[in-house]
């Protein structure tokens, strides 16, 4: 058997196997229906084509000896622990790209798969971040590249920058958005309150609105 077709059934037995999971314990994930905005489109092409950032070594060894402690009851293998709080802090620090928290996409994550990277969704919203399945085939990436740390924070980021830039850094309604469940506050709620869990210092001072409209400061 040629060892790419051995990796492709892996990973659909992973998936399958994953999907099936979700739906027995009926856990919430994103249903990311807003993920179809076709605004997103260029703007998701943009970030999966961009290889790498330029970072500041000091201020990133700062945040990761921070997080990676946090992380590590989450991802036990400090590889691929440490593959995605290198590609948090460098999608989020991106020269001329709007600022993301890091530890907001953390937050994201957490709530989302429970780090965990085969997760598949009942909507079929895949990965770390569960983007929406249909994203490989727009962007000419194939579908299991999902399950990729790099691709699937490029393209969860890109898609909550979005967000966050058209609801004006209205960080709740930005998670609805992302969410596909504007109007319903449990989710925001649930992200909001494990972000708690993963401010660090490049968090500070970004504005959380409570449902109500007033803006408060973390």
């Amino acid at each position: 058997m040629r060892p790419w077709r051995s990796c492709a059934r892996a990973w659909a037995a992973r998936t399958s196997a994953a999907l099936l999971v979700t739906l027995a314990l009926g856990a919430p994930r994103a249903e990311a229906a807003g993920q179809r905005d076709a605004a997103l489109r260029p703007i998701v092409q943009h970030a999966i084509t961009q290889a790498q950032c330029f970072l500041n070594r000091y201020d990133a060894a700062v945040w990761y000896t921070l997080m990676e402690p946090r992380l590590e009851r989450f991802v036990h293998d400090p590889a691929e622990r440490l593959s995605i709080l290198k590609q948090v802090y460098c999608v989020t620090h991106q020269p001329g790209t709007a600022k993301v928290p890091p530890g907001l996409v953390l937050a994201v994550m957490q709530v989302e798969s429970d780090f965990n990277r085969w997760a598949v969704s009942g909507s079929g919203a895949v990965g770390l971040m569960q983007v929406m399945p249909y994203w490989p085939e727009r962007l000419g990436m194939k579908g299991y590249e999902l399950v990729r740390v790099t691709d699937n924070i490029r393209m969860g980021c890109a898609i909550l920058r979005y967000y966050l830039e058209i609801t004006h850094d209205d960080v709740r309604l930005a998670l609805e958005e992302y969410n596909g469940s504007v109007g319903r506050h449990v989710y925001p709620d649930r992200v909001l309150t494990a972000w708690e869990n993963w401010n660090g210092a490049d968090d500070l001072g970004f504005p959380v609105r409570a449902p109500g409209g007033g803006a408060a400061r973390r």
